[in-house]
């Protein structure tokens, strides 16, 4: 698996389609590729790298003052007379995305659960709230908090418990925000060019799924997926409403209606434009579309050990799944229906995620089948069944920024490099058993490399 990007490379550039431009595509690839490759036969000039750093500082969409109004809305206080409710997790978007700066991961995690019926068939759970009066269904999260009993109702109760019959139960990690507004901007044809590729060379065992989901802002649009644990959203915007429905309980134009009227007293939808005519909701995808990437370690990345890893890192194939560069679509191309356009910021750039955005079966899949009502409103409930297969695939977690953090894999519960690298199994046993084989010393230069990024 020596050159397995080169041949990433090549396959891009020979079957991806418009709108992008497969020249851009993994233009910064070329440096591992063998002189002979197609990647340096027909790559261009390097695209400009992402804007990276942990400085809280806008990449360019924005200026800094509108940056800082859009954050200041990102960590604003959910009150119960703004919205908050009736049931939730957290008050603001920083209380679960904040390390190192405002925007990034969290060790906040969050509760999901179902079981499976006599079929096999995976079952939403029946949570009652309200003294057993009113039953919450059609989502997998279980909610931390609750605005009631408090001082309007108190003797109303709408904290969330876990039934006893659901047997299949997983908590997942905060994600970090840091960087997505480029990842927005990749195209659907890239993604799913890597996909075809993967599943296309049987002998890696890796056959990634592009997820198709609904666009929210773009009634019949669907795209490619890629922020949240199941790449249940491709843009920002939508994932923003869904969190701000699901952790906060605020309901918007793109999701109207709360997750259940008990105690709940703010008339929907609760988000409204401000004098300047943007809602919270727009407030916050402007603001995570205007986050730098995560920075390398400059002076670790720099080390003979850390670049060894990295050829470490490629040569055993772990680039197959935690995709090292990436390229966003020029400026001004069309998204979502023709509802957002890449801004000139982010347009055409190279960006080192680490990652596919594609769901994979690797041996720690939750077994929490991605809910429809849940994530994208009741009137999507008809694509439940293409979703069936999700339960035990997850995102390729985007290893950027992973240096920030002290608790690791989609549940938090491992603690180190060598446990998360471990766990994984299914499409990824070969790469780890690759890994267990190396001699002790590569090993070290790919934590090393890990360590750096």
């Amino acid at each position: 698996m020596r050159h397995v990007l080169s041949w990433v490379v090549a396959c891009i550039a020979c079957t991806a389609t418009t709108p992008y431009t497969p020249a851009l595509t993994y233009t910064s690839a070329s440096s591992y590729a063998p002189a002979s490759s197609p990647a340096h036969a027909t790559s261009p000039a390097r695209s400009a790298d992402a804007v990276a750093a942990f400085d809280g500082l806008p990449n360019g969409l924005v200026d800094l003052p509108t940056h800082r109004a859009d954050q200041a809305a990102f960590d604003r206080q959910e009150e119960i007379s703004s919205g908050l409710g009736p049931l939730y997790n957290a008050h603001s978007c920083r209380d679960c995305h904040e390390n190192p700066v405002a925007g990034g991961g969290g060790q906040t995690t969050e509760l999901r659960a179902g079981h499976r019926d006599a079929q096999g068939n995976f079952v939403f759970p029946q949570v009652r709230i309200g003294g057993g009066s009113v039953v919450v269904t059609g989502r997998t999260l279980i909610n931390d908090k609750a605005i009631c009993p408090g001082a309007e109702f108190p003797d109303n109760d709408a904290q969330e418990h876990l039934p006893d019959s659901e047997n299949i139960r997983a908590t997942r990690l905060a994600v970090s925000l840091l960087g997505d507004g480029y990842v927005e901007a990749v195209p659907d044809a890239l993604l799913e060019a890597i996909a075809r590729w993967q599943c296309s060379q049987p002998d890696l065992g890796v056959c990634g799924t592009p997820m198709q989901v609904p666009v929210l802002e773009s009634p019949g649009t669907v795209a490619i997926g890629r922020f949240g644990w199941k790449s249940e959203h491709a843009s920002v915007l939508s994932f923003s409403a869904d969190a701000y429905l699901n952790e906060m309980g605020v309901t918007s134009a793109l999701r109207p209606t709360d997750v259940t009227s008990y105690c709940d007293t703010v008339p929907d939808p609760e988000d409204h434009p401000d004098a300047t005519g943007y809602t919270d909701l727009e407030r916050f995808a402007r603001f995570i579309r205007a986050t730098k990437a995560p920075p390398r370690d400059a002076k670790l990345s720099a080390t003979a050990e850390a670049r060894n890893g990295s050829t470490v890192f490629e040569t055993i194939g772990c680039a197959v799944c935690h995709a090292p560069l990436l390229t966003t679509a020029p400026a001004g191309t069309p998204m979502f229906g023709g509802q957002y356009r890449v801004p000139q910021a982010l347009g055409s750039v190279a960006l080192h995620p680490y990652s596919d955005y594609l769901a994979h079966d690797v041996g720690t899949g939750d077994g929490i089948v991605l809910a429809v009502p849940e994530n994208y409103g009741p009137q999507f409930v008809q694509m439940q069944a293409t979703f069936a297969a999700s339960a035990n695939k997850i995102r390729t977690a985007p290893l950027w920024g992973l240096r920030t953090r002290s608790r690791l894999m989609h549940d938090g519960q491992s603690y180190t490099l060598r446990e998360a690298i471990g766990r994984h199994q299914g499409e990824a046993s070969k790469v780890r058993a690759a890994f267990d084989a190396l001699p002790p010393q590569s090993q070290e230069q790919l934590l090393t490399f890990l360590r750096s990024l």
